[in-house]
C-alpha cells in the first residue's frame, strides 16, 4: 500500500505542477509597415480555446505557466513566442507570405501548411467552396499530386501519387471515416466536402498517427461538428447551388451560436441530380450491341450522357460542446441518406424516377443504384494542464453504423454494412528541449456483405497500437522523430462455397442418397480464419529555413500494412467492375479455386520525399520529389482465365459470351516515383499566376512492367484576378496521354479542360453575400479518366454552368 500511495502522490504532484501565480499577457499584431492586423488567431500552445485581436491589432490573453504564444493569420507566417506570467505588454510583428497559410489539424502538433515535413496542401475558404463537388475525388483532384479515382461524378476517390483504395485513409476529424469506399470503386465515400471546413491532404505515408491504412497518404475532413472555441453569438451561413450539366440543386446551411461556455452546431445539406452530359462519345461494342439489340453491321452508335448517373442525398449534423479555461468536452451526431446511381451495370432504356416503387411499362427495368446510410456519433475530451511535462490530454472517440444497399428491378440485391469503433488518445508533452506527442489509437470493424454482388466474406478487423511523435528546433532547423508499433488482425468464416468451385459437369451424378447428403452438408461448412500482424512504421525528417520565406524539406519513413479483408479475402463476382476477384489467400489448381493463405505478407515501404519551398515575395514555389519502394506490394493481376456461372473457370481463349475475366491480388515489389510543383507569381496587387503539376510513375520492380490504372501525368495554370468586389479566375489543365499501361489496358488519350469563375460580393445590412458562376470544361472537351474502371463507360462531365449564391451572419 506504502508503494502504491507512494505512485499514486508522484503522479497528482506531475499532473498539478502548475505555476503557483497567473498572469494576463497584453501585445499588440503589426505587419512589416508597422499596421495592426485584425482578426490574427492567438492561443496558448496546447489549449485548444483560442481569441482573435481587435481592429487595432491587440490581444489579452490569461496564462498560468511557462507556455508558447502562438499567433497566426492567413497570408502570413506564424509567430510562435515564449511567455510566462510575468511577460510584459508584447509587440509582435508578423510577415506577410505569398501563398496562404493554414494550421494541419491532421498533423497533430498544430502545424502550419508551410513548417510541416511531409507535403501537404488545404483546400479552404472560398476556394474550398468554388471548388466543392459531391465526392472527395473531383474535389480534390486538381491539387498537385492528387487524382481521382472516377466512378462516374457520384463515386469519385482520391487517388495520392498513384495509391488509392486501402492505401489512402480518409479520416474526419481524424478519425476514419469508417465506409465501403475503401472495398470497391463503386461505393462512394461517406464524407461531405460541402460542410467541411477545411481539406487536408498529406501526401506520402502517414501511417505513425494513422495506421498502416495510410502508407499512400491521408485526407483529413475537417469540420466544426464539435465547436472548440466558444461562440459568442449566432452566426450562420446558407447556399444555393444549380449545376446545368445534371440539372443538380443544392442547398445548404449551417447554424451555430453559444452561451456562458456552451456551444451549438448544425449544419445541413440536400443534393439532387440527374444522368449528367457529356460531349459526343461511342459506346463501347458490349454497349452498342445490347442498347439497340442490333448486329455488328449497323454503325457504331454513340451517347452524349452516361446513363443511372443521378444523386439524391441529404445529409445533418449537429454538435455541442462546452469549452473552458482547460477542459472540452463535446458531441456530435451525424446522419447521411443518399441515393445515386451505378453506372455501367448494363441496364438501358430506363429513366430513373426517385419514387423506389415506380412501376416501368413494358417490363423495363429500373436502374441499378445505392442507398447509403449511415450514423455517426463523434466525442471529445480535451484537458489542457500546463505543467512542466504534460501539456494537453486529448481523447477522441467515434461509432460509425454504415449500410450500402445496391438495389436492382426495385429489391435489395446486395448489402454491405460496416460498424467501426475507434479511440484515440493523444498526450502532448515537452521533455528537456523536445516537443512531442505519444498516444494510443484502438480500432475495431465489423464488415458484413450478403448479396450476390457479395465478393468479400464478412471479418471483423481489430487493431491496437501505440505511436510517438517527437520534434526539436535546433536554430533555423527542425527535426522530427516517429514510430508506431500497430497489431492488427482479422477474423472470417470462409464458407466451402466461397472457395470451392469444382462444378463436376462432366461427373457421374448417379450417388446414393447419403453420400449427396454428406456432400450437402460439406458445402454448409464453414472454416474459421483468423490472422494478425504487427505492423512497424518508423519516421525521421528535417525542415531547414535557409532564409526568412524559405526552406528545404527532407523525411524518410518506413512503414508496414497488412491486408484488407477484400485484399486477402475477396472470391466471387464483383458486378460494379465486371470482374471476378480474388484474394491474396487463394490458389488455383486444375481450374478449381483453393483457400490456401500460407505466405502472406506484410506490404513493406520505403519512401523519401524532398521538397524545396519559397513562400515570400511575389514568387513562391513548392516543389516535391518522391520516391517510393514497396515490397510484396498487393495489386490485381489478370490470371489469364474467365469464369461464369455454368462452366467455371476456364483459359480465356475457351470462354463463352459473358464471361468474366479473373483478376486475383498477388504481391510483389514495385516503385513508384515522381515530382509535384506548385508555383505563383504575383503580378500587382491584383493579379496572380499559377502553375501547376505532377507526374507519377509507377513499375515492378522484377520485370519493369507497368502497374495497372496509374493517372496520367498533368499541367495547369491559374489566372487569378480581383476587380473591386469582383473576383475572376481562369484554368486551364492539360492530362497527358497515359500509354504506360499493362498488357490488359489501353492508352487513354491527352485532353485539356478550361474552367472559368466569377464572383460578386455583396453587403446587405448584416448579410455578406457572394454571387457566383463557375463555367467548366468551356470547350466542351471529351476526356477519359485512364484510373477509372470504367473509362470507356463514362467520360468526364461536358460543359456545365454552375451558378450560386451564399449568405453569411
Amino acid at each position: 500500500m506504502i508503494r502504491h500511495s507512494l505512485i499514486s502522490t508522484a503522479i497528482i504532484t506531475a499532473l498539478s505542477s502548475f505555476s503557483a501565480h497567473a498572469g494576463i499577457i497584453k501585445g499588440q499584431v503589426l505587419d512589416t509597415n508597422n499596421q495592426p492586423i485584425s482578426q490574427a488567431d492567438v492561443h496558448i500552445h496546447g489549449k485548444t480555446q483560442s481569441i482573435k485581436t481587435d481592429d487595432n491589432g491587440q490581444f489579452s490573453i490569461n496564462v498560468d505557466a511557462n507556455s508558447q504564444l502562438h499567433i497566426s493569420k492567413s497570408n502570413y507566417i506564424d509567430a510562435r513566442i515564449a511567455v510566462n506570467e510575468a511577460s510584459s505588454a508584447l509587440n509582435i510583428t508578423l510577415t506577410p507570405t505569398s501563398v496562404e497559410t493554414m494550421v494541419v489539424y491532421a498533423s497533430a502538433l498544430h502545424k502550419n501548411s508551410l513548417e510541416m515535413i511531409s507535403p501537404v496542401s488545404v483546400l479552404a475558404g472560398d476556394e474550398l467552396r468554388n471548388k466543392a463537388k459531391p465526392t472527395l475525388g473531383e474535389t480534390l483532384k486538381g491539387i498537385p499530386g492528387v487524382n481521382a479515382s472516377y466512378f462516374g461524378p457520384v463515386s469519385s476517390s482520391p487517388i495520392i501519387r498513384g495509391l488509392d483504395g486501402p492505401r489512402v485513409k480518409i479520416t474526419q476529424n481524424g478519425l476514419d471515416s469508417s465506409d465501403a469506399s475503401r472495398i470497391g470503386p463503386d461505393h462512394a465515400t461517406s464524407n461531405d466536402s460541402l460542410a467541411a471546413e477545411q481539406i487536408e491532404v498529406l501526401r506520402g505515408p502517414a501511417t505513425l498517427l494513422y495506421g498502416s491504412g495510410a502508407i499512400g497518404g491521408v485526407v483529413n475532413v475537417v469540420d466544426n461538428r464539435i465547436p472548440t472555441d466558444n461562440i459568442e453569438q449566432l452566426t450562420g451561413a446558407v447556399e444555393y447551388t444549380h449545376d446545368t450539366v445534371s440539372n443538380a440543386n443544392t442547398y445548404a446551411a449551417k447554424l451555430e451560436t453559444g452561451h456562458n461556455n456552451f456551444n451549438f452546431h448544425f449544419d445541413g445539406t440536400k443534393r439532387t441530380g440527374d444522368d449528367y452530359q457529356t460531349p459526343r462519345f461511342d459506346l463501347p461494342e458490349e454497349e452498342h450491341e445490347e442498347h439497340d439489340g442490333h448486329e455488328e453491321e449497323e454503325e457504331h452508335e454513340t451517347a452524349t450522357s452516361v446513363e443511372n448517373t443521378f444523386i439524391d442525398s441529404q445529409t445533418v449534423n449537429f454538435g455541442t460542446s462546452y469549452v473552458g479555461e482547460h477542459f472540452t468536452l463535446g458531441l456530435a451526431y451525424g446522419r447521411i441518406d443518399t441515393d445515386y446511381g451505378i453506372p455501367a451495370h448494363e441496364h438501358h432504356e430506363h429513366e430513373h424516377d426517385h419514387e423506389l416503387g415506380h412501376d416501368h411499362e413494358d417490363g423495363e427495368e429500373t436502374p441499378v443504384y445505392a442507398r447509403v446510410e449511415q450514423d455517426r456519433w463523434q466525442g471529445l475530451m480535451s484537458y489542457a494542464l500546463h505543467n512542466n511535462w504534460i501539456e494537453t490530454i486529448n481523447l477522441r472517440v467515434g461509432y460509425t453504423d454504415y449500410r450500402h444497399a445496391e438495389i436492382e428491378d426495385g429489391a435489395i440485391g446486395t448489402i454491405f454494412s460496416n460498424e467501426t469503433t475507434e479511440a484515440r488518445l493523444n498526450i502532448e508533452h515537452k521533455f528537456a528541449n523536445w516537443h512531442g506527442m505519444v498516444g494510443y489509437h484502438f480500432s475495431d470493424s465489423d464488415y458484413d456483405a450478403n448479396g450476390e454482388e457479395a465478393f468479400t466474406p464478412a471479418s471483423k478487423t481489430t487493431s491496437h497500437a501505440i505511436f510517438i511523435l517527437e520534434e526539436q528546433q535546433i536554430g533555423d532547423v527542425t527535426i522530427e522523430f516517429g514510430a508506431r508499433l500497430e497489431d492488427y488482425t482479422i477474423d472470417s468464416a470462409i464458407a466451402d462455397h466461397d472457395h470451392d468451385h469444382d462444378h463436376d459437369h462432366d461427373h457421374d451424378h448417379d450417388h446414393d442418397h447419403d453420400h449427396d447428403h454428406d456432400h450437402d452438408e460439406s458445402n454448409a461448412q464453414t472454416q474459421l480464419y483468423s490472422k494478425s500482424f504487427t505492423n512497424l512504421s518508423v519516421s525521421a525528417g528535417g525542415i531547414w529555413q535557409y532564409t526568412p520565406g524559405q526552406s528545404i524539406a527532407l523525411s524518410l519513413s518506413h512503414s508496414e500494412r497488412a491486408p484488407l479483408s477484400a485484399e486477402l479475402l475477396s472470391n466471387g463476382v464483383h458486378i460494379a467492375t465486371g470482374t471476378y476477384e480474388l484474394g491474396l489467400g487463394y490458389e488455383i489448381e486444375e481450374g478449381e479455386i483453393h483457400f490456401e493463405p500460407e505466405d502472406i505478407k506484410q506490404e513493406t515501404s520505403t519512401n523519401i520525399d524532398l521538397s524545396f519551398r519559397r513562400f515570400s515575395g511575389d514568387f513562391g514555389y513548392t516543389v516535391n520529389f518522391f520516391y517510393n519502394d514497396i515490397e510484396n506490394f498487393y495489386y490485381q493481376q489478370n490470371t489469364g482465365l474467365v469464369f461464369d456461372e455454368e462452366h467455371g473457370l476456364e483459359a480465356a481463349e475457351e470462354g463463352h459470351e459473358g464471361d468474366m475475366t479473373v483478376y486475383q491480388f498477388v504481391s510483389k515489389d514495385a516503385q513508384l516515383y515522381g515530382l509535384e510543383f506548385d508555383a505563383h507569381y504575383k503580378i500587382n496587387s491584383n493579379a496572380m499566376i499559377k502553375l501547376f503539376g505532377d507526374s507519377t510513375t509507377a513499375k515492378l520492380s522484377s520485370d519493369d512492367n507497368n502497374l495497372p490504372r496509374i493517372p496520367a501525368n498533368k499541367l495547369g495554370s491559374e489566372l487569378q484576378y480581383n476587380l473591386n468586389d469582383w473576383q475572376f479566375s481562369l484554368t486551364g489543365t492539360h492530362y497527358f496521354e497515359q500509354n504506360d499501361i499493362t498488357a490488359y489496358e489501353t492508352a487513354t488519350d491527352s485532353y485539356t479542360l478550361f474552367d472559368a469563375q466569377a464572383n460578386y460580393q455583396l453587403t446587405v445590412g448584416p448579410v455578406d453575400t457572394q454571387f457566383y458562376i463557375n463555367i467548366d470544361n468551356i470547350t466542351d472537351e471529351l476526356g477519359f479518366v485512364h484510373s477509372s474502371f470504367i473509362k470507356d463507360k463514362a467520360p468526364l462531365p461536358g460543359r456545365n454552368f454552375r451558378i450560386g449564391v451564399r449568405g453569411y451572419f
